[in-house]
Formats: structure tokens, C-alpha cells, sequence
């Protein structure tokens, strides 16, 4: 399916979703978030159902319907000292938790311990909790893109895409990226994102990751393209939680904030013809069209 004819665009339009991972991680994410959805130029984002301050995000989408989320399913938690673990009792997902009842740090481990019956129990168990808090995703992702741990894990998420009628973020980079084989595990009827663009640690490491998000702009293929940030302030919350982890750490996820609250990247969308869409436009024209 071609998205930009479906939506209406020339089949060579550039579509764009600017999306914010890991609201509900903590309150100056939320915060960070919120004024990038607000002011800033972010249309999408996603909430982690599992970590403590979910109830913030959660209450702020239901008073803000106008913008566009989905449920960030989360098995992995990557920080030194500040963790979480499955919605569902750890007894219930032995499989997804450490002997502290927490979620592995890495991908490699959880491929090694988690079952794929335990990742759909603890997955269903995340968007039915969204759902009974009487929210209303418009997609789901993942954080790490962790469901691409496995094939067996990918088709988890596939499924879960079909059974509650969201679409699902899926996109090559993403899977390369996780050490997933996209041409064995891609499907014909997927919806693919042609291009993903998120933040390098060589450009972070060399002071110019606000120039990276500049010329992503410049870069955008004709289809759906999407821009995944992670915005928070560089404060005592973030810095206690991304300790030892400058990787998406707390100044990361600052530029992140700027970047996309600047006026001046705004003016890139009109000076490269994109059109902005949001996961709820897709989900639109997938399942209701």
C-alpha cells in the first residue's frame, strides 16, 4: 500500500511523523514532552506503560486527545540504578525478569531468557492497562526496539498489531539496528517505514548532534519517514536516572528538547515540502478505511 496515495499526497510526497519515545519514564520526560507536543514541532509520541510515572502521561492524554500517542511496549530497562519491571507479577512472566523481579538491561539478554509466550502475556497485559485507563493509542512501539530481540518476539508484535487494530512501527533501519534480519522477517502487507532517522553517538560525541537533527530534514525519502527523539531536561531527575549512561543520557536528551521546541528547524518542513502526518492518520486509512 502506498501511504502518501492513501492519504490523498502525490505518491512521491515525503511523509513525516516527529515522534518522542518514553513518555512516563519520569516526570521531566513527561514535561519535556509535553512542551514539545505544545510548542515545539513533535505531532507523536509514547507511553511506557510500565514505569512509575505512566499515571502523569496517562492523565495528560486523556486531557489532551488532540494529540497523537501509542503504547511504548516495553521488556528491557538499560539504567544503572533506576528500574522497573513487567505490569503483570513477575511470578505470572518469570521469563522477562532478573532475580530482583526487574527487566533485563540488554536485548542479548533478554533473547536469552524470555519466552515468547511470557513476552505476549506481559505485552497484552501493557496495552490492556492503557486501554482500561480509558486511553486510546493510535499505534504501538517499542522501547529499544527490544520486540526485535527475536523473530519469534517480532511476530509477537505483529500479531499484537492485527488483535487490537493498531498499526505497528516497524521500519529496516530499526530492525538492522537490533541485529534482526528484516528479509526474513518481513512481510508483504506490512506498513513499512522507508526511512528512520534517530540520534548518533558520534555526532552527540563530537557536540553536533542539533546539526545532525538540522540536516535530517534535508535527507527525507519520498514515503513514510520518521524522526524518533527522546526529550527531557538535563536535571537532577534525568541525571540520577541515565547515571553512567551518556548513551541517551540526560544532555542527549536536552538537545533533544531544543531541537524540536527551535523555530528555526520548524522552517526546515516548509523548505523541503514535507507533510506532517501522525500514527493516527495511518491507523485511519489501515483500519477504519
Amino acid at each position: 500500500m502506498n501511504v502518501a496515495k492513501k492519504l490523498g499526497f502525490n505518491e512521491n510526497t515525503k511523509l513525516l511523523i516527529i515522534h518522542a519515545d518514553d513518555a512516563g519514564l519520569s516526570h521531566s520526560e513527561n514535561m519535556a514532552t509535553t512542551q514539545c507536543l505544545e510548542v515545539g514541532i513533535v505531532n507523536s509520541y509514547s507511553i511506557m506503560v510500565s514505569c512509575p510515572w505512566f499515571y502523569e502521561m496517562a492523565i495528560y492524554a486523556k486531557d489532551h486527545p488532540e494529540f497523537d500517542y501509542g503504547v511504548h511496549l516495553t521488556l528491557t530497562c538499560e539504567w544503572e540504578n533506576y528500574k522497573f519491571g513487567p505490569v503483570l507479577p513477575a511470578s505470572e512472566v518469570p521469563s522477562l525478569v532478573d532475580q530482583n523481579g526487574h527487566f533485563y538491561k540488554k536485548r542479548d539478554q533478554l533473547s536469552a531468557n524470555a519466552t515468547a509466550e511470557d513476552v505476549k502475556k506481559e505485552l497484552k497485559a501493557q496495552i490492556d492497562k492503557a486501554l482500561k485507563f480509558g486511553l486510546k493509542p493510535t499505534h504501538l512501539d517499542s522501547h529499544m526496539f527490544s520486540i526485535g530481540a527475536s523473530p519469534e518476539f517480532f511476530q509477537v508484535y505483529r500479531e499484537l498489531g492485527k488483535e487490537y487494530a493498531l498499526p505497528v512501527m516497524i521500519g529496516e533501519q530499526l530492525m538492522e539496528m537490533v541485529g534482526l534480519n528484516a528479509k526474513d522477517n518481513l512481510h508483504q502487507k506490512d506498513l513499512i517505514i522507508a526511512k528512520a532517522h534517530y540520534g548518533i553517538w558520534e555526532y552527540f560525541e563530537s557536540g553536533s548532534l542539533k546539526d545532525y537533527y538540522t540536516q535530517v530534514f534535508d535527507n527525507l525519502v519520498s514515503g513514510l519517514n520518521i524522526i524518533l527523539i527522546h526529550p527531557a531536561f538535563d536535571d537532577p531527575e534525568m541525571k540520577g536516572i541515565t547515571l553512567n549512561h551518556p548513551n541517551f543520557g540526560s544532555k542527549w536528551r536536552q538537545i533533544d528538547f531544543e531541537s524540536f521546541t527551535n523555530i528555526e528547524i520548524e522552517a526546515k518542513i516548509k523548505e523541503n515540502n514535507i507533510e506532517l502526518i501522525t500514527w493516527n492518520d495511518i491507523r485511519k486509512i489501515y483500519y477504519d478505511g
